[in-house]
Parts: C-alpha cells; structure tokens; sequence
C-alpha cells in the first residue's frame, strides 16, 4: 500500500519505459519520460494536446495511471499501463466510444469530489476537512493513513505513558465496522457499491469487502470473516492459494482423507459437512480467480460459494 501513489518523477515504470504508445482509430497516445519529468500526449493527426504528468496511481503489480492536471483541473489518462501485456491500453472504467473532441480523448475530469477520494485512498494527508490539498498529500498509503497521526503517539511512547497512546488501532473495531466501514472506504463495502449502480457486473470482483459480505453464510460480526483475519495489511500479499488453508479451517472441518468423514481440524472449527474434492488450496476452487475485461488480469472473487462449471458471474 505504500507505493499506491507515486509522484511521476518517482515512477518505476515510467524510468524503465521511456517512450510508450498506444493508437486508437484517429488518436495516438505517448507517453514520453527522460528520467525527471513524463509527458501525456495525444494527436489527432492534427492538433496535440500535451501535459507533464503529475501522479502515477498504482505501483504496476496490475496497472499504472497517470494524473495530469489541464486547465486548472485534475485529469485520469485514458490509457494506463498493463503490467500484464507491458505496454498501454485503455484506463479500466473509461467509456471506449470515440470521443467528440482531443480534449476529451486525452483524459477524463475526476470531478473535486472523486479527486478527493482517489488522492484519499492512494495516499495520506490529501485532504484537510473535506478539501483536497495536494501540498500536504504524502504519496502511498503510510501508517499515519490508517492509524490517524502519530506525533503525540511518538511522544507518548517516549515518555513511557502506559495509558492514553493517542493512536487508533482499527482491530478495536466490531467485525463489520472494520470490514464494510474502514477497509471498505477504499476497497469498496456493500453500501458504497449500493450507491453506485455504474460498480454492477463483474466490475465488483474487485471490491473484497462487498464480495465477501455477499458469500452464503456471510456473519458480519464473526472476526473470522473480517478483512484482518486473512489479510495483514503491513505485509505483502501473499499469494500462495495453501497458506490460506488455516484461515478456511478455523470455521470448516476438512476431512481426514478425500470422501472421508468430517472431523474437527481444531476446537474452533466448524463440524460440517467436509469437501469431497480437496483438503488443500481451499481458495482455489471458492474463491475463483476472474478475469476482468480489459484489467489483463484475474482477480480473486472474495463471494465464498461453491463454484459450478458454467453457472454465471454472481452479481
């Protein structure tokens, strides 16, 4: 989460690729970077519309986009890169119909609010009050972003205060509170996707929260449902499908061979009915990997359900 947003000058991808393009009907797209500044640019063949890029939002695990800012306002690029292909293609949410004039074709206006809520969740301190404040903005998600500000922490872990610590831990918080409210600030939980009918399809796949909130069984109170009981979020995601083997079984008993009977794995799991299928890799088959179109990638489906050969994608 700390390389979630990068000034452009800091930007891996855009040192390591100098010059990128991408052509599309009548325009073409380039991107060129010489080591300190990285300019968008798109032509039509006769105009050119050019700006410096300001911000690379993603650190390129799946994708990087790119801020500009053009006439006093901030603008998303309509291309991103793809790590996936190595190379631009369009921003994943932009509409592909063929734009009515460059302007339009070279980027989208996130409106003040939507600039307030992208520069909030990549980053820390984008905001005072309700506005957006770039000079204070520190790119990535840092410690301060979820824990609240840590001066007085600092001080009072000097002073060897055993009481007030003025921090907030985010694991006081109810099961549901943590998953839908905090971590779905910005992961999306089930009421912010609620409010937004342009997040139906399979676009949600990516909102883990609002996923898991809709798997059969879903208990918003249990901790073992919580984005934290599977996920540290100080560490990288591990994406090994059997190191999360020990999280399916503090809530399911596996059985003591493939077709056995069900048997408790541990006194805090479950006695129910055992998969007939497989005793590892449980997240492998519930919790499928779906390809997003146009992402050239496949993200893991946190809705926990039995999965069946051809059946469509659960909205």
């Amino acid at each position: 989460m700390a390389h979630a947003l990068r000034d452009a000058a800091e930007s891996a991808v855009l040192h390591s690729h100098p010059r990128m393009n991408f052509q599309s009907g009548a325009y073409t797209y380039e991107i060129v970077s010489d080591g300190t500044q990285a300019v968008y640019r798109v032509t039509n063949g006769n105009e050119m519309f050019s700006e410096p890029i300001l911000y690379a939002f993603g650190n390129a695990q799946i994708a990087q986009t790119y801020i500009f800012r053009h006439k006093e306002k901030l603008y998303e690029g309509r291309v991103s890169y793809y790590s996936a292909i190595d190379r631009l293609d369009w921003t994943i949410g932009d509409v592909l119909s063929t734009p009515p004039s460059l302007e339009e074709a070279a980027g989208r206006d996130i409106n003040s609010d939507e600039a307030r809520n992208c520069f909030s969740c990549h980053g820390t301190a984008a905001t005072v009050g309700t506005k957006l404040h770039l000079d204070s903005l520190v790119p990535g998600v840092s410690c301060e972003a979820c824990h609240g500000p840590g001066a007085k922490h600092v001080e009072a872990i000097k002073s060897g205060a055993s009481e007030d610590l003025y921090i907030f831990n985010p694991k006081t918080l109810e099961p549901e509170a943590l998953s839908q409210e905090f971590c779905g600030a910005c992961h999306r939980g089930v009421d912010t996707v609620a409010m937004m009918p342009d997040l139906g399809g399979a676009n949600n796949v990516r909102f883990q929260p609002y996923r898991m909130f809709n798997s059969r069984g879903h208990d918003p109170n249990d901790p073992r449902l919580a984005c934290t009981a599977c996920h540290d979020p100080h560490v990288d995601l591990n994406r090994d499908d059997s190191s999360y083997d020990a999280k399916c079984t503090t809530c399911h008993a596996l059985a003591t061979q493939i077709g056995g009977k069900a048997g408790r794995t541990s006194k805090n799991a479950a006695t129910v009915k055992a998969c007939p299928v497989a005793k590892d890799r449980c997240i492998s088959c519930h919790m499928p990997k779906v390809e997003l179109a146009g992402a050239h990638f496949q993200f893991t489906d946190h809705r926990i359900r039995i999965v069946k050969l051809g059946e469509p994608y659960p909205y």
